[in-house]
């Protein structure tokens, strides 16, 4: 267990350092295409804009960082109740926050801190409470579905974002983070991990699924980084990716809490995702944060759309 929350620790720090350098890239990226006029008809970003984001030395650390986080989070996902592992890694959004006062020039409110405060707090009672994970064997019906429940959230989430362009940003937030969810399930029920074997890993739909749910969660991250605040797109993806696979881990995986201890789990876990959604809700309205010197484009293009 401590091994495992160790783990999990250290993909979230990982995660919310690389998910703040991403933003700095993604940000630099959007104000060049703003100001040469090159966002869609919906104001959103380019793809061109979404390429060249991908080519800032800002957003490689972060996507290097990201990758270490996911091996971090796949093995932790393999030793801990996924409610235990996903919430731990989703607290990212804390390291986010305070990185974004440095990089970003967030200020971040009282409100904010509290949150944070809350989101933390919340991980105490959760790693106390958390018993053994389930086996996560489940029948190759089972694999396929979550390909195909894969396939609809990132293929038609991306549609959509593209279609609402600027106002998409939490939506795009919180189908990356049902991306990352689906991910940390694939992980959990996936065969021929534990002993291995190439073709049953290979040939197991849950492998694809993991493949098409973090492209596309990467995908989608990187686009609400570049049309709204880190912090509300980090607490969106928060939400998604901590109660759809933690609901599906006590349900269909077998996880469970320690005998006696599943009110304190379910506290855990409520306080952990209200916390997150809190600080997408009191967080600063994007515009206000300080314009970094080494930027020469005008304040007024700090903000895309």
């Amino acid at each position: 267990m401590l091994i495992g929350l160790l783990t999990a620790v250290a993909a979230s720090i990982c995660y919310g350092t690389g998910s703040v350098l991403q933003a700095v890239g993604s940000r630099k990226s959007a104000r060049r295409e703003a100001a040469a006029g090159l966002t869609t008809a919906h104001g959103g970003p380019s793809l061109s804009s979404t390429a060249k984001a991908a080519m800032t030395w800002e957003f490689i650390v972060g996507t290097v960082l990201d990758f270490v986080g996911f091996g971090l989070g796949a093995l932790a996902a393999r030793m801990l109740p996924l409610f235990l592992s996903q919430t731990v890694i989703s607290a990212n959004l804390v390291i986010t926050a305070v990185l974004s006062v440095r990089l970003l020039g967030i200020r971040l409110t009282r409100a904010e801190w509290t949150s944070i405060g809350v989101v933390c707090s919340a991980l105490v009672l959760l790693a106390t409470a958390a018993g053994p994970e389930g086996s996560g064997h489940t029948p190759i019906a089972t694999h396929w579905w979550l390909l195909a429940v894969s396939l609809v959230l990132m293929v038609g989430g991306t549609v959509v974002v593209r279609l609402l362009g600027a106002r998409a940003a939490i939506l795009a937030g919180l189908l990356s983070g049902l991306g990352f969810g689906a991910l940390g399930v694939g992980v959990r029920v996936l065969n021929g991990v534990d002993p291995f074997d190439p073709g049953a890993l290979l040939a197991d739909p849950a492998l694809y699924a993991i493949l098409v749910a973090g492209v596309g969660g990467m995908y989608l991250h990187t686009v609400a980084l570049q049309i709204g605040s880190v912090n509300g797109a980090t607490a969106a993806l928060v939400v998604g990716e901590t109660v759809l696979p933690g609901t599906i881990g006590v349900l269909w995986l077998g996880d469970a809490s320690r005998p006696g201890f599943a009110w304190l789990a379910v506290l855990g876990f409520v306080l952990a995702v209200a916390g997150a959604v809190a600080v997408a809700w009191f967080g600063e309205p994007e515009g206000q944060p300080s314009p970094d010197p080494r930027e020469e484009e005008p304040r007024e293009l700090a903000r895309v759309g």
